[in-house]
């Protein structure tokens, strides 16, 4: 963890130290938002979405069986990848208690889209994703910082060995390639959780559900295609899910300020100051799930996606006013950004023969 990191944190807990309100100017902000009715539900935007994914996965479908044994299969197969991450995304606004007003109603679609058409424990993404927005980049806090494959403190980046941490050295370059095993990252990591002890809400429920998605969905791939082809049928669609959710989510968080654990940062500052956002206007919004307006996520976790652009426009206006970064960029860019910041962190993970003075004794 460098100083350069904590720079921004510190910057603005000194300008707010002297100027208590700021840190309360929260409520104001979700008064505005609030009075122009952006918290309000929008049934009918997300009943279109999800009509037309169902739509798109019939015509998959329907693709698949009259394309029969063709490698253009593998064209299919990306098509659903696709299309699964659109509803994981659905899956996430539901979470987030974005569709319906009725908790209950919100759990039981976004487990119907994770758990019977995706395939993974919505139970385990509730509980992960949960805490990472309490906590957003905030070590020891946050489980999309954890110690893992990618690292993305320098302490991580030192602990790893072997392998690892050759991987490491290089992560930032190797980040979209290793995306393209996230969706099978992603599948059994939510399954384990439903197997971990103690106890698990709705364990047997899930597991039924997933086991009788994925006896289904591998059973008629295989029964149609050729082994050879169904085994690469089902890596592309994996692959392409895992790359299209690792691309949406990285450019989030990643290369903005960590927070040391410990850190008491105010729930304004804390969230605006670990995100960032996307421009690109309702395309990009519709690509991504609405999660290229990052910041007004985090800020109002229960808004709606299609209100997500005005709320932009309150939110830069108010942070303008309160002297607090705002920060946005464009998306190729923001992949500029995270690979740099994790090729930095990595560098941690230097060999202990790759020094200076190593280097100036093997040149001699």
């Amino acid at each position: 963890m460098t100083t350069a990191t904590l720079g921004p944190v510190r910057r603005t807990q000194a300008r707010t130290g002297d100027r208590p309100s700021v840190t309360s100017t929260y409520n104001e902000l979700l008064g505005r938002v609030r009075a122009e009715g952006l918290l309000e539900r929008r049934r009918g935007f997300y009943i279109t979405v999800f009509a037309l994914l169902v739509a798109g996965l019939i015509g998959a479908g329907v693709g698949f069986v009259l394309l029969g044994d063709s490698w253009f299969q593998l064209l299919i197969a990306a098509v659903f990848g696709l299309l699964f991450t659109q509803l994981a995304f659905l899956g996430h606004e539901a979470s987030h208690r974005q569709v319906f007003s009725s908790g209950p109603t919100n759990d039981r679609a976004g487990r119907f889209i994770v758990t019977w058409l995706v395939g993974m424990s919505y139970q385990w993404w509730m509980t992960k994703h949960t805490r990472h927005h309490a906590n957003p980049n905030t070590v020891g806090k946050d489980p999309d910082i954890a110690f893992d494959t990618i690292s993305f403190v320098e302490e991580d980046a030192a602990r790893q060995r072997g392998l690892m941490a050759a991987i490491t050295r290089r992560q930032g370059y190797l980040f979209f390639p290793l995306l393209l095993l996230e969706g099978v990252n992603l599948h059994i990591t939510s399954v384990r959780s439903l197997l971990a002890r103690g106890p698990v809400e709705r364990r047997t429920g899930e597991l039924v559900a997933i086991a009788v998605r994925l006896s289904v969905y591998v059973g008629i791939v295989f029964l149609m295609l050729p082994l050879g082809m169904a085994f690469a049928f089902l890596g592309v669609q994996l692959a392409v899910f895992g790359l299209y959710m690792g691309a949406s989510f990285a450019p989030n968080h990643k290369g903005m300020p960590i927070l040391p654990a410990g850190t008491r940062v105010d729930f304004l500052n804390k969230q605006v100051l670990t995100s960032r956002n996307i421009r690109g206007g309702w395309s990009m919004s519709a690509l991504m799930g609405g999660l290229n307006h990052q910041v007004e996520h985090h800020l109002f976790p229960s808004m709606p996606r299609p209100h997500l652009a005005r709320a932009r426009v309150l939110v830069r206006e108010h942070c303008a006013a309160h002297d607090i970064p705002y920060t946005e960029t464009g998306l190729v860019n923001s992949y500029r950004i995270v690979v740099r910041y994790l090729n930095r962190v990595g560098l941690a993970a230097r060999d202990p023969f790759d020094c200076p003075a190593a280097q100036q004794f093997r040149r001699a």
